[in-house]
């Protein structure tokens, strides 16, 4: 079983950075696609970011672009999320996900293509 953990959340003043890092616990895991959703109180999970790892492609919902990056260390078997200019409605709980499968690239942000997901991380940005 994989295990997906997450950190980096914390709270943050409007304008600031953080950066989320995912590590999976088996090294010989190798998923597809990996990405970031997040769900706010109230709301549903949303996709953030995502990648597709064999090849690198990255894929971003509108209101992460520009401002977060996701990149991976394949040698630490961690994926980021540098997430800069942080605003108020950027607070969530941050899940990292992986999926076992190939996921085409119009259903990247769907969650329900991901096999595996961390416990989340807080963000919380303060105005």
């Amino acid at each position: 079983q994989v295990q997906l953990e997450e950190s980096g959340g914390g709270l943050v003043q409007a304008g600031g950075s953080l950066r989320l890092s995912c590590v999976g616990s088996r090294r010989a895991f190798s998923p597809y696609n990996m990405g970031w959703f997040r769900q706010a109180p109230g709301k549903e999970r949303e996709f953030v970011s995502a990648m597709r790892l064999r090849g690198g492609t990255t894929y971003y919902t509108d209101h992460a672009k520009g401002r977060f990056t996701i990149s991976r260390d394949k040698n630490e078997n961690t994926l980021y999320l540098q997430m800069s200019n942080l605003k108020p409605d950027d607070t969530a709980v941050y899940y990292c996900a992986a999926s076992s499968r190939y996921i085409i690239t119009s259903e990247t942000s769907n969650p329900t293509n991901y096999d595996y997901w961390g416990q989340g991380t807080q963000v919380t940005v303060s105005s």
